[in-house]
């Protein structure tokens, strides 16, 4: 993807450098979820946004049955696992597709993210450092479509859906976790916890396509960062409300729509003379 991303989940940003509290930049640029908090996964990266073509491909596999479309996606999942697999600790890595229900999958006759994952791994130039485990993480219940919720009813909607099966496959080894989308990133984390809790070392994230939701990046005072990464922009944004810097420059220095209403230049034009709607 071309443009300026958060260094970990993969949000867009608007600015393409990170300021800190004493205003110097540097290469980790980070969203305002990142900045405040963690989230379980290592780093999340993704192919491409989730419209146009590659939305097209990813819904002729998932709900047309078109299976040569995973061969594509598998070819572009491959190079983000390339660019991915720079910054990952060397050693074997466990590669866990998120898993479907099991009615899901009868229903449809294949897991899309197991799919892409396989044919993904046919095109990495050192296959032999990737593990695919597709029996470890298990979805235990149904949850339904996620279109249309919030992120936190995203996260109670999840809530106990994974579970690890056989954990003796990941302990103290390095996860990428693999999905054919990445929309909030909920159930991405709920996976990564599910994973660690089991004795995971690491997850890292990649998919075919993600959501973009365009995120500034600014400086960020201390605030609640003990409060669950899943929450969401919302929050974010009204707590930011409340941590706004002052101005204490003097009031005749300020722009204009910040002095007090009776220190603002007055509008000299004659009342008659206004254009009607603009006076």
């Amino acid at each position: 993807m071309q443009g300026a991303y958060c260094a970990v989940c993969g949000e867009g940003l608007h600015i393409p450098i990170r300021l800190d509290a004493g205003g110097s930049s540097n290469d980790d640029a980070r969203c305002l979820l990142c900045q405040r908090v963690d989230p379980p996964f290592e780093r999340a990266v993704a192919y491409g946004s989730y419209e146009g073509e590659l939305r097209d491909l990813i819904h002729l596999l998932k709900f047309q049955q078109v299976r040569p479309a995973a061969k594509i996606l598998g070819r572009m999942l491959a190079e983000t696992i390339a660019g991915l697999e720079q910054v990952m600790p060397v050693g074997k890595i466990a590669v866990v597709p998120v898993p479907l229900y099991a009615g899901k999958r009868a229903q449809r006759g294949f897991n899309q993210a197991e799919m892409i994952t396989r044919a993904a791994l046919k095109r990495i130039s050192r296959p032999e450092r990737f593990d695919l485990c597709t029996g470890v993480l298990l979805r235990r219940r149904e949850t339904g479509s996620q279109i249309g919720l919030t992120r936190h009813q995203r996260r109670e909607n999840l809530r106990g859906a994974f579970a690890v099966g056989d954990a003796t496959q990941i302990q103290k080894r390095d996860v990428l976790l693999i999905d054919d989308v990445l929309t909030t990133g909920t159930t991405a984390s709920e996976c990564a916890r599910v994973l660690l809790r089991a004795g995971a070392a690491r997850v890292w994230v990649a998919t075919a396509a993600r959501t973009l939701k365009i995120f500034d990046v600014i400086a960020l005072p201390e605030i609640a960062a003990e409060e669950d990464w899943d929450e969401g922009p919302e929050g974010t944004d009204r707590r930011l409300r409340d941590h706004r810097p002052q101005d204490h420059r003097p009031q005749d220095q300020r722009p204009q729509d910040q002095r007090p209403q009776d220190q603002r230049p007055q509008d000299h034009c004659p009342e008659d003379q206004r254009v009607a709607g603009h006076g």
